[in-house]
């Protein structure tokens, strides 16, 4: 008997239409308040002196903010000694030691101190402690210029804890008078496992009432794990230098996204964004939102079309106040036009 069915493996697939990709942004990213306060402290300076104005390391680590600077005369030096006498010297965000302000003095330079000043808590938290009599545990990434500067506070009376392995080897000279220091761009996770092993070995640990991680980190961390749930793939805005963007892309990975870092939209691979409908992007502290938006763009280019929507909410507005220098600046300035 015959019918009239007909195999539905024998007919051809319909077209798929395209998927409609869809670029997700993160809320809070980018800029912190310490970021700001330093780069308009360069900006101001370059206003009331005009170029060179002298910087000291990074201003802060982002190389799109770094070159902008160079391009209206900004100098960055490595050492206080490769500023010429006479000149406008600033410190980076990310603080220095009290022998690297005491060189600054002797070379009679006009410094003007950017450190953030959530950087500055740690610095007078080691300080303190140290006063009390407490051998200083650091945890923190060596070399970093943060970590440099705050170790040259205590010199002699502070251990550096990179690592779980560290915590758990790390000799103090009197385990009932040992203080917890942290840098301020660490991974908030990474963090938790290396303090409790600090505590569970020194059971009379002293630590600061308030986490030395500072909000923008925390904040953002936060973010991109709400991100990574959503997103195939996350893109971070940041350069290798920081440590706080390298974190986010670490975060990222950890949650499942396959997860990139970048610092120039030419970085971008179209590779990257050939399969997830959903694409993430966020930013480190010390991205500028400008980045972000080309970064955006070029990833729009790459995807052929996509929507843009955000999640998340910004951070309050927090100001920091200028350096305490500033104020003899602008009062000369304002004595002098």
């Amino acid at each position: 008997m015959q019918t009239n069915e007909r195999s539905t493996s024998a007919l051809p697939e319909p077209p798929q239409a395209p998927a409609q990709r869809r670029i997700v942004l993160a809320n809070p990213r980018g800029f912190c308040a310490g970021v700001e306060r330093a780069i308009d402290t360069v900006d101001e300076l370059l206003d009331i002196y005009g170029a060179p104005i002298y910087v000291r390391k990074e201003i802060v680590h982002n190389r799109d903010v770094v070159d902008g600077f160079r391009a209206k005369g900004v100098v960055f030096v490595e050492e206080v000694g490769e500023a010429p006498d006479g000149s406008v010297l600033v410190f980076s965000a990310h603080g220095i030691s009290p022998e690297v302000r005491r060189e600054a003095r002797e070379r009679r330079l006009t410094v003007v101190d950017a450190t953030c000043p959530l950087v500055t808590k740690v610095h007078l938290e080691a300080l303190r402690y140290a006063a009390d009599g407490c051998f200083l545990l650091l945890v923190g990434h060596a070399n970093h210029d943060e970590i440099v500067g705050t170790l040259g506070h205590v010199p002699g009376g502070i251990a550096l804890v990179e690592n779980l392995a560290d915590a758990q080897s790390v000799t103090v000279p009197d385990p009932q008078r040992v203080a917890l220091i942290t840098q301020t761009t660490l991974g908030v996770d990474d963090t938790r496992d290396i303090i409790a092993t600090l505590k569970e070995r020194f059971p009379a640990l002293r630590e600061p009432a308030r986490s030395d991680i500072c909000y923008a980190t925390t904040n953002r961390q936060s973010a991109v794990k709400e991100l990574a749930l959503l997103a195939g793939v996350v893109v971070v805005v940041g350069s290798q230098s920081s440590s706080n963007s390298q974190r986010l892309r670490d975060l990222a990975a950890q949650s499942g996204a396959a997860a990139y870092m970048v610092d120039d939209a030419g970085q971008l691979e179209a590779s990257w964004f050939a399969g997830p409908e959903t694409i993430g992007v966020t930013a480190g502290a010390s991205s500028p939102e400008t980045l972000v938006r080309r970064i955006i763009e070029r990833i729009a280019e790459l995807c052929g079309s996509a929507t843009l929507e955000e999640i998340g909410r910004p951070e309050p507005a927090i100001v920091f106040s200028p350096p305490r220098e500033m104020a003899g600046l602008q009062a000369a300035r304002i004595g002098n036009p």
